[in-house]
Formats: C-alpha cells, structure tokens, sequence
C-alpha cells in the first residue's frame, strides 16, 4: 500500500484515552440497586466476544491476545519490554492500538467501519507473539494485524468487495442473495432479523444463524416452528434456508445467567417481566420474546437505574437488518431529566411546528426522557444519545412508544487540550464556550423529537390503512395525492434498506436543526427568557449549534472511502448533507481558505441569517425527507439522499486530504467495574491511560 495511503489507517498515537467517570451516582443507589446495576453490567459486557466476532474474523483472536499479553507480564510492561526487546516507542505504539481495539471492540473504528493497524513494525509485534502462553492467539491472527492486499477489504461492507461478519464463511454470497434471503424473512412475519447472521453453503443453500444459548429451542418456543425452507424467488429459487440455533451460544447463556440474577433486584413488576422476556429471548433466539422486553420497558417510567441490552442498532450489517450486540446500565441523573421533562411536555405543540401537514405525524406518545450517568455501555461504541426501541411495531403502537436518553458522563468526557479544526479564530472563544450546551440542545430534539416525530402511511393488515385510502393525504411537494405507502409486512428499514440507517440519522438531525432557533425552545434548556437575542446567550447557544453542525459536516469526509465512493459512518453522511444544505446559501455559509492544501480551511457562517437563509432550507430538504419516508417511496429516498451526500472531486480530493490531516483522535472510554465483596458492591475506577483501559477488560474475567 502506498505509504501516504497507509498513513490514514494507522492507529491513534496516542488514542484519546478519557475516563467514564461514574463513582458519586453509582454510590448514591441503594445496595438492592447497587446489586441490579452489577448484574446487568456483567450481563452487557458478556456480549463482548459477540462484538468482536461481528467486527472481523481477527478481532476476537487479536482480543485474547492482547488480554494474555497482560496477564503474562501481570501489567508490568517495562518488564514485557525487556523480556521481548522493544524500546519504549515500540512499547507505547502496541499499548496505543491495544487501547483502540478495546475501545472499538475490534479492529475496525465503531464509528467510521475503516481498519486501523499498529504503528508497531512486524517483527516487533511478532517478538510480542513469541511470549509464552499469548503465542497460540498471536498465530490465529497474525497475518491479519497489517493492511489487507485489496483496500476495499479495509471497509466493513458488502462482501466479496468489502468485509463483513454478518455472512460468515460465505465467499460467493451476492448483494442479491442477501436481499431475497432478507425478504423472505420479512414476508415470514414473525421471524425478525436482527439476532441473526447468513451463511451460505457450499451447496447453494442457506442457513440462518440465530443467537441463542440453546441449540434446539422447543418448538413452543421459538418463532416459527420450521427449522427448514425453500425459497421461491430469484436468484435463491429452489434453495433451502435452515434456522440453525445456537449462535454465540456461550455468551448468551452467561447473559441469560445474569439478567436471571439482576431479575432477582428488580425495583417493579415491568422491571421482572421485562428481563424474562430478555431472558427468554437470549436462551432461545425469540426475537418476539425480545419486542416483548421492550413493551415492559416502555411502561418501566423514570427508573432509578435505566438499561438496556440486546442485538439493536443495524448500522454495521451492510444490508441494515442485523443487530450488533450493545447493553448499557446507567443511573438517572435528576438535575438534567428536568429540562427534558419540560422538553416531552411542550413536544405535541413544538412538532406542529415542522414542515409537513398533520396527516403525515403520528400521534404524540410522551416517551420517558432522561439524561443519564453511564456505568457500563458495552458495544462497539459509545453514543451520546439514544431513541430505542427501533421496532415500528412497539414505536407507532398508541400503547407503545419509545425512551429518549442523552448520556450525560458521554457528553461530558472531554480529553485535556482537544484539537477543534475548521472553527474561525474569531468565533473560537464562543465555540469552545458553547459548543457543549449545543450539543446537548441538538442531542435533546434529534432524540426526541427528531426520531419520536413523523407517521409511517401504511397498510397495517389487508384491507386495513392507518390513513385516508380512500382520500389520500395530499403531498406537501407535489401537491397531489400520495400514491405509495407501506404494504402488509413492509417496515421502514426493509423498505429503505442500508441507506435507511443514515437517512434518518439525517432526517433526526435535520429536525433539531430546524427548532433549535426557536428561542422558546432554547428556554427550555435554560438559554434565554424565550425573546428572541441573537447576540445574548440563547443566541450563542443556536450559533454554535449551526456552526458545530457544519463542522461535523466538513469533518464528516474522514468517513468517506474515496476510492469505493461510500462512507462508512451514518451519522457523518448524514451531517456532511446538512452542510451541503447550509452551503447551497451561500449568503449563509461558505468555505474559507487562502493555502493550496485548504491546511487553513474555516467554516464562514453568518449568525445574522439562521432564520431567513438557514432554517428554511433545511426545513425544505427536511420536508422531502419525510414524507418520502412516510410514503415507501425509496426511488425518490435514494435520489434526494444518494444524490446529496455524493462527494464531488473538489470534496474527495482536496477537502478531504485537508480533513485527514487535522482529525483529532477520537476517543475511547475507560469504563469502572463492579464486584461483589462480603455483603457489599465495590465499584473499581481505572486510571484514563491505555495501561488502565486494558486492565479493566483484564479484570472482566468472565467475558
């Protein structure tokens, strides 16, 4: 690979190694709550491996040689230093790319799906590979460490031209089989994708691996009772699809074990019943079982400890259906829940407030809103909020709905000295100040209202529409009547496919952007009196916001693989439209720069024009967004969406060099953990360096 290519996959040095810092939340909590916080985050953390293996086939190998690396030299690395022969920066390289691995759960970045590879010269890292009692893990892997010949196979992506794990030990599997497979389970109702992987055999059949600690689930207790099909469209026609149980079988037996304890501390009954259903669902693959957990869940209102587990977010499966394993654990933080209270209060009158008639929003469920203090988020990474369930089964459902949280110690954990590219030095004092209150503000209505609002037109059953068929609503862009809506069986993500992670990351960012200027909303958060104040402090706040969101925009193309001509992170697409939508007024926002290499690049963005150039705008592709996803209407989805974020020659090859060479590191979590000592829980915090970071994973002995 050629070196200045080489460069960008290189691993952090020094990762932004920050602490997730819990201690006066978690001691607050009464014992009995102390005890269910343990046993869930244990829970959680038992997924790791599933993690690993859903990254890449090296990852979980490259794990375990990492952790016996450490339990070799007992965390005494000067004393593996002398024993192997690596001088100091030898040493710092390999703890810096263990840290990212830890931190990423994997050797390709959580957010970006691009590999990242030690800085460490091969025959230093093989002389680590020698150390007695790591050797056998070092073989399994070490030809996987380094760049791979092809570079598309340094991207997460559709195989055979990219990786993936989603489709293990499947070389010939096509996009299209992917696809058929994939609509055959949507057709077969009550199976649901997300715990699940596709293999293809030898043969040309199919099984459907499905996660559970039992291999042979009673036929009472599975989804479906048939363990075998024969798919009848092309290009699968004729071929068998087996469900073959018992995937990750280890790990979801030590979940099960665990949320069978923290059962036991449960603080209500929609506590209890919601981890029998989790239990049930681990043991035996039942995705029901698991929609089931988060109906209780739902009802579970304002909790002292919040949590979460199980196969949810599709980014990372190419095709956008399959679930990586994450889990959190988190203490309500009472002080900033408040705000957010207000914020679910005054959501039905702020919502009429979007661009689209009322035929296309739903009715407004009040979702449980909080702001919370992380213990344990185990995953490949981090969020700074979240809006689950992603089932539309329990989200549109009257007596269902969702649960927004921000986490708070997320938002918060800052690595000393941050570099903040693209900011104008004028504006860099207000920014810096700011930019945190911002973001929560954006966190807040992407979360709620961004992914709470809009209605999905459908044929719930046949014969049965959740609108008007007969007097259709009329569409707010062409004027006429809608023509397309969901069919029976049909959901947003199997219509919208892959890109429909990133369109609605898109469409949720969109709506924050278009109500974070109004300055009532800013009041709720605690900027201003609700007068409009460009100058004062509400005004800042929405400044910032707008500038922190074209500067995710610029920074977004770290994310895009130029040579593919795809981008590897949601979010980042989904904020690199945005500032194409801010730059298509240029009286609003353009870019700056006077050097040849765009090393001086700003964003210019005048504050004075938020309300009559920037908003409107966004409000009109926001508006597109919407109700092209209300109506299934895919081919205008992708045209708006694909055709916004293709990156032109200007972008790829001179943005974007300019983008790789100020990226500051991004950062990975050091997370504390939780023992049972006598009759007390015992939380342990680790120093925020790579050293601390892996002895916290050492001292996961039970993943």
């Amino acid at each position: 690979m050629d070196p200045s290519k080489k460069k960008q996959y290189l691993a952090d040095s020094p990762p932004s190694v920050v602490p997730l810092a819990i201690k006066p939340h978690f001691e607050a909590l009464a014992h009995t709550e102390q005890l269910y916080s343990h046993y869930i985050s244990r829970a959680c953390f038992a997924g790791t491996r599933v993690v690993l293996r859903q990254v890449s086939p090296e990852s979980e190998p490259i794990y375990d040689f990492i952790l016996s690396l450490h339990k070799q030299c007992n965390g005494d690395y000067s004393k593996l230093k002398s024993e192997t022969g690596l001088d100091d920066e030898d040493m710092n390289h390999w703890l810096n790319y263990a840290a990212q691995l830890l931190g990423n759960a994997g050797n390709y970045k959580s957010f970006g799906d691009s590999k990242f590879i030690p800085r460490l010269a091969p025959e230093k890292l093989a002389a680590l590979g020698k150390v007695s009692g790591a050797s056998k893990h070092y073989e399994l892997c070490k030809d996987a460490f380094y760049e791979t010949k092809v570079e598309d196979l340094m991207h997460l992506g559709y195989p055979p031209q990219h990786l993936t794990t989603y489709y293990p030990d499947s070389p010939g599997i096509t996009k299209e089989e992917i696809a058929a497979v994939a609509d055959f389970v949507k057709e077969n109702g009550n199976l649901l994708p997300e715990n699940t992987r596709l293999k293809k055999l030898p043969s040309g059949d199919f099984e459907l691996l499905i996660a559970s600690a039992d291999t042979d689930p009673a036929d009472s207790e599975r989804d479906v009772p048939e363990t075998s099909f024969t798919l009848d469209t092309e290009p699968v026609k004729g071929k068998k699809i087996s469900l073959k149980y018992g995937d990750h079988a280890k790990e979801m037996e030590k979940i099960a074990a665990f949320l069978t304890e923290a059962k036991k501390h449960s603080a209500n009954q929609y506590q209890a019943d919601m981890h029998s259903e989790y239990i049930k669902s681990f043991k035996t693959g039942s995705m029901t079982a698991h929609v089931q957990s988060q109906r209780h869940w739902i009802k579970d209102k304002g909790p002292d400890v919040e949590s979460n587990i199980g196969f949810i977010e599709t980014y990372r499966d190419p095709h956008g259906i399959r679930g990586e394993w994450e889990g959190f654990v988190s203490m309500v933080n009472k002080e900033r829940t408040k705000a957010f209270a207000h914020l679910v209060a005054e959501a039905p009158k702020n919502i009429k407030k979007l661009p689209w008639p009322v035929e296309f929003e739903k009715s407004f469920v009040a979702p449980d809103f909080t702001a919370l203090e992380v213990l344990t988020f185990a995953g490949s990474g981090i969020p700074a909020g979240i809006n689950i369930p992603n089932y539309d089964s329990v989200r549109q459902d009257p007596e269902g709905g969702f649960k927004n949280v921000s986490l708070s110690n997320v938002l918060s954990a800052k690595p000393p000295n941050e570099k903040i590219p693209f900011i104008k030095d004028e504006d860099m004092e207000l920014y810096k100040k700011y930019a945190d209150a911002a973001f929560e503000v954006q966190v807040g209505l992407h979360e709620l209202l961004g992914h709470g609002c809009g209605k999905i037109l459908q044929e719930t059953e046949p014969g049965k529409f959740n609108f008007d068929h007969k007097n259709p609503p009329i569409s707010p862009i062409t004027q006429k009547p809608i023509t397309s809506y969901y069919k029976p069986g049909e959901t947003w993500g199997s219509v919208f496919g892959g890109m429909g992670p990133s369109y609605e990351e898109c469409r949720a960012e969109c709506v924050a952007m278009a109500l974070c200027p109004d300055y009532g909303i800013l009041q709720i958060f605690g900027f201003g009196n609700g007068e409009e104040d460009l100058h004062g402090e509400a005004g800042n706040v929405l400044y910032a916001a707008y500038l922190s969101m074209a500067r995710a925009g610029v920074a977004a193309l770290q994310f895009y693989n130029v040579e593919a001509k795809k981008w590897g992170q949601a979010h980042m697409q989904a904020r690199h439209a945005i500032l194409k939508v801010f730059l298509s007024e240029p009286e609003f926002c353009k870019l700056e720069y006077t050097k040849d290499d765009l090393s001086d690049l700003t964003i210019k963005l005048d504050r004075t024009k938020i309300a009559t150039h920037g908003r409107p705008a966004v409000e009109k592709f926001l508006q597109k967004l919407q109700v092209y996803k209300a109506t299934a209407d895919l081919k205008a989805g992708k045209e708006l969406y694909e055709g916004i974020t293709s990156v032109d020659e200007w972008f790829a090859t001179k943005v974007r060099p300019a983008v790789l060479a100020a990226a500051p590191p991004r950062k990975v979590f050091v997370q504390a953990n939780t023992f049972i000592e006598g009759d007390k829980v015992v939380l342990k915090e680790y120093p925020a360096t790579p050293e601390g970071l892996i002895q916290s994973y050492a001292d996961r002995d039970y993943i």
